[in-house]
């Protein structure tokens, strides 16, 4: 039963990092790459491709699924010389950022995860926290509290 939540965590640890890298603009991505290093031996399994996935939303975030349009995704599966298995789909068509997410994926699954989730994961998760941040502010100032607001009925 332990191993089955340690599973279950450690699947949701990656899918953690994985969502950071689909995510993270691929300029940044690309910069971070760069500063890293030197870029470790890898095979190509599955060359970055694109292709669409069907989009899935919910009213109200609980009522019944239904589909919401497609979206362009690009995918790409690399292997590492010391076996490890990396994925990258990131929405749109830049090859370089699945190729980039897919072998930083595969290195996440090494020894050097230490040092890339220092050095590229966790810069790109502060910075998609920081635009998070941004964004909410601007809509927060955009809110209207109307129990603020006189109703006249004095």
């Amino acid at each position: 039963m332990q191993a089955v939540s340690e599973q279950t965590q450690q699947t949701q640890v990656r899918k953690a990092w994985m969502g950071v890298l689909a995510k993270a603009p691929a300029a940044r991505l690309c910069a971070l790459w760069e500063q890293y290093g030197e870029a470790p031996d890898y095979v190509i399994l599955r060359a970055p491709e694109v292709g669409g996935v069907m989009v899935r939303g919910r009213a109200g975030a609980v009522g019944a699924p239904f589909n919401l349009g497609e979206m362009t995704v690009t995918r790409c599966s690399v292997r590492l010389a010391t076996g490890a298995v990396g994925h990258g789909y990131v929405q749109g068509r830049d090859k370089t950022h699945a190729r980039q997410a897919a072998v930083v994926d595969a290195l996440m699954q090494t020894g050097a995860a230490p040092q890339v989730e220092a050095a590229i994961v966790t810069p790109l998760r502060e910075g998609l926290a920081e635009a998070h941040a941004a964004r909410a502010a601007k809509a927060a100032a955009t809110k209207v509290d109307f129990f603020t607001m006189v109703r006249g009925e004095d």
